[in-house]
Formats: C-alpha cells, structure tokens, sequence
C-alpha cells in the first residue's frame, strides 16, 4: 500500500506512516484500502460571508446611596424604566436577561497628611453602589441606533456591544463544508490525474474550524451617548469557515 499526502491549509490530516509517533498512530489510523492503492490526504478549507442579523448587548444603570437601601431603591427604578424602554422599542421579554447585578460599598479617599503621606486609618463606608445590567439581543438591526439612544434617555448609563451575530449559522457553515468538499475533490482528482491514477473512494472525512473573526465592537458611556444626534452602528459581514480533511484511495 502507497501513500501521498498533501496539505492545502494548515490543518492537514497527519497519515500514521510507518516509524511515525505512536501518539500520531493512535490519533489517525491508516485505513484499510488494497495492495496496490495508495492513500491521499488532502486538507481544503472554504469560507462564506453573510451580513449579520442579529446584535447582542448590554445595557445597565449603575446608582449610589448613602445606604445600600437607597442605592437600590434608585437603581430599581431607573432599571425598570430601561427594561420598560427596551420593551417599548420592541425587543421581546426573551430577549433580555439580566447579566450582572451586583452591590458594593463606597469608601471614604485616603487622607493625606500635611507631610504628603498618606495617613494610616481605617477605611470608612461613605455610600453604596449598585451594578444592575441586562444583555439584550437585538433582531432588527436597522433600529439598533434608535434603540440605543433611547435607552440612555430612560437612564441607562453603561452600555457595551454589540457583537453580531449570525442566528442562524449552521447554514452559513453549510455552505462552506460543500464548498470545502469539491475543492477537496477537486485536488484529489488533480494529483490523481498527475500520479496516472484515478480516485477509487473516500476512505474517511472529519472536519474542523468553523471560526468566525471577531468584529470591532462599540463602547459607550451615557454622556458621549447623549451628545450625539444619532448613533450610527456598521454591521458589516461576519466570515464563517470550515475545514475538511478526507482520505481518497487511489487506485490505477
């Protein structure tokens, strides 16, 4: 039994040769083919593009008090007017959770005394502060400006994202695993041709990536937010990939 390998991307699938590793031997086992076969492996990766139809982000309102009461008394109400302007602009009660909701203590600054020294007490609780925030997901992305400019006029002032998203991504990567497989054919036929031989059968198929690039993602603080007459939001393409690895027995 022959062997030809070949790589056309960097996740080639190794062939477990004779005096190869006995790790690489027990991770991808020769297949048993004829006597007079060889094996060819080639690795092909294909890549599809698709806008996105979905931003996922978070919003929140962060509040003080002197006392851990007051603090979220305040931010209970200035969160209830965020959910209910999310609501209003029409995002679904499924699609806001909430993510964070935290409450800490405010401590009094250092004193520094007259020798410019910091002076050695202890620390002392000046307020409270509560973290409340929700991620929300957004499905018509030509209203997501509008949705974030409303939210910072309800009160909302931290806000993070987004990151877009494909909802529906397995179609996507569909596309690229068929297009992953005729280029795989394809080359195999190639090499095939060139060594006077013809592709018999696919002898085995796995797969890997499917990776998307990350996406530049838009921070923003109620008060940068609030200056602007619009907020202009790009969400560009998302980039799916695949990458097949099969086996072909070649045969005369």
């Amino acid at each position: 039994m022959k062997f030809l390998r070949f790589a056309a991307a960097p996740l080639a699938l190794a062939l477990a040769l004779p005096g190869a590793a006995a790790m690489a031997q027990t991770a991808s086992p020769v297949a048993a083919i004829a006597p007079t076969s060889t094996l060819l492996s080639i690795s092909a990766e294909a890549r599809t593009s698709r806008k996105p139809d979905l931003a996922v982000f978070s919003a929140g309102v962060t509040s003080q008090g002197k006392t851990a009461a007051a603090a979220l008394a305040a931010n209970s109400a200035d969160m209830n007017r965020v959910i209910a302007a999310l609501k209003a602009a029409g995002i679904a009660d499924k699609d806001i959770q909430t993510s964070n909701l935290n409450l800490n203590p405010v401590y009094a600054p250092p004193v520094v005394g007259p020798n410019g020294q910091v002076e050695n007490q202890e620390p002392r609780i000046i307020g409270y502060q509560v973290n409340n925030q929700v991620t929300v997901r957004q499905r018509k992305l030509a209203e997501f400006g509008r949705v974030l400019d409303t939210l910072v006029a309800a009160g909302a002032n931290q806000i993070n994202g987004p990151s877009f998203e494909i909802e529906d991504a397995d179609a996507a990567l569909d596309e690229a695993r068929s297009a992953a497989m005729t280029k795989a054919r394809k080359r195999a036929e190639l090499y095939a041709k060139a060594a006077g031989l013809k592709v018999k059968r696919i002898v085995s198929i796995s797969e890997g990536g499917g990776f998307t690039p990350p996406v530049p993602m838009v921070y923003a603080k109620a008060g940068m937010m609030a200056e602007a007459a619009a907020t202009p939001v790009a969400a560009g393409e998302l980039t799916m990939a695949t990458t097949v690895s099969v086996q072909f027995e070649l045969a005369p």
